[in-house]
């Protein structure tokens, strides 16, 4: 009796080998190294027997047709995992196109304005550049060069300036480049802001003399005045945005331009080594006479 409850004990953990499992197996669509092991995994779990198992169920299976079935049952999953697997993508080509370091440079300007504004700037600024005279685009006007004097007198390298600062001048004026840059820098600090407040600014410059091959005072035997070297230019009057014209003789002594025009006057020493007008000499009553004379210092009267 005891053997007999023994002998039912075996056959009950036993492991049992059946056969159809070894066939049986679906591959899953994941890795071709998963699914084998998993394959390889199935074959070798016990599997377990009841009571009523057969007999025959505890036959041994021969080892070659078990590695058989085992090779089948892996190749059938490697196929279908390989094609339930996505194709690798194609691998990026990196297209390497030269840049200019123009380029560049243009690609890292910061951009502050619109593409409209920033192009009518660039035309305003070339037109004014195409006009510039003593490397000042301030300074509008033609180059002249040489200007033979006949004698003692002559520009080495002269301009023909016709506007300062955006201020006009009636007739466009020869002169050198140091006295042109003077001009300038008292229009900017002096006389603009002098008319800011009245008749809409200041639109114009009256030019009462610039280069002229004379003596001092226009007289025939005096020494060689400034405006001989093209050193020297005279203004009389300031033509403002209204129209409305202020002149120097009229407005000296006025109530309504005798200030701006004295204000205007002693801005003018300093830019220029000589500054003369009304109650300088008879000469001067109407005009300012303005010059950058060499080797002295301002003399301001």
């Amino acid at each position: 009796m005891i053997g007999r409850l023994f002998f039912a004990f075996l056959l009950a953990a036993a492991p049992a080998v059946a056969e159809a499992p070894l066939t049986s197996v679906r591959p899953v669509a994941r890795g071709a190294s998963a699914l084998v092991s998993s394959v390889l995994l199935a074959s070798t779990q016990p599997i377990r027997g009841t009571a009523r198992a057969p007999a025959r169920s505890l036959r041994p299976v021969a080892r070659a047709s078990l590695t058989r079935s085992v090779q089948a049952a892996v190749a059938v999953a490697i196929a279908d995992a390989a094609r339930s697997e996505p194709a690798p993508p194609a691998p990026a080509v990196l297209r390497v196109v030269p840049v200019s370091g123009a380029a560049i440079g243009r690609s890292l300007r910061p951009v502050s304005r619109s593409a409209s504004a920033a192009r009518a700037g660039r035309d305003w600024a070339t037109a004014r550049a195409r006009g510039q005279v003593c490397g000042d685009p301030e300074l509008q006007g033609v180059p002249v060069g040489y200007v033979d004097g006949n004698g003692a007198c002559g520009i080495d390298d002269a301009v023909r300036v016709q506007s300062v600062a955006g201020v006009r001048l009636s007739s466009a004026a020869t002169i050198d480049c140091r006295t042109a840059l003077a001009l300038k820098d008292w229009v900017t600090r002096s006389v603009r802001p002098a008319f800011r407040s009245e008749g809409g600014g200041v639109a114009g410059l009256r030019v009462a003399s610039h280069y002229s091959c004379r003596g001092r005072n226009g007289q025939a035997n005096a020494r060689l005045s400034e405006h001989a070297f093209g050193r020297a230019i005279d203004i009389s009057g300031f033509t403002l945005a209204n129209g409305q014209m202020v002149t120097v003789e009229d407005g000296w002594g006025s109530r309504a331009n005798g200030g701006e025009l004295r204000r205007i006057r002693e801005g003018a020493c300093g830019p220029f080594s000589t500054v003369l007008g009304p109650g300088s000499d008879r000469y001067h009553g109407d005009h300012f006479h303005l010059d950058t004379a060499r080797g002295r210092g301002n003399y301001c009267r």
